[in-house]
């Protein structure tokens, strides 16, 4: 239940049993595959973006999307949505924040604001690639200028 390098771009075919109709399969890790392969659907670059998302709310969070916590319908996705904007410095992974904790103020608490800021940025993007449908995803290049710039803004840090 860990992502792996195959899981984007999911090119690893598998032939189906015997008694399936298709001739192939689609493997990958639960929890990273993109929805639309569960009912058959062709592999595209919105299924990467899926995947892309689901990791980064990981690496936000601290929480695999097979966690136990993600039961009568809450999912990875859900959960950091449901925190965003005012709550999700509770649900961050807290080593991604405690090495800047200061006393809120001066250098250290403009330092720490700017690391929230940038987290939120990083949330509001896991969210957009790991939208349910692949239409209503964020498109590769609004997602690699959003990465630059936050990525700008956190380097300042």
């Amino acid at each position: 239940m860990v992502a792996h390098i195959g899981d984007f771009g999911l090119a690893k075919f598998l032939p189906l049993k015997p008694h399936q109709n298709s001739s192939i399969g689609i493997r990958g890790t639960t929890g990273y595959v993109a929805p639309e392969y569960g009912v058959g659907n062709e592999m595209t670059k919105e299924g990467d973006v899926y995947s892309f998302g689901i990791l980064l709310l990981e690496m936000i969070t601290g929480r695999r999307p097979t966690d136990s916590i993600f039961q009568d319908g809450l999912n990875l996705h859900g959960y950091v949505n449901m925190a965003l904007p005012d709550r999700l410095t509770e649900i961050i992974e807290p080593g991604l924040l405690s090495t800047h904790m200061g006393d809120g103020n001066g250098y250290e608490g403009r330092k720490l604001k700017r690391l929230e800021e940038g987290m939120i940025s990083l949330a509001r993007i896991g969210l957009a690639c790991s939208m349910e449908s692949p239409g209503e995803r964020m498109n590769t290049c609004n997602m690699v200028h959003e990465l630059q710039r936050i990525n700008k803004i956190l380097q300042n840090n």
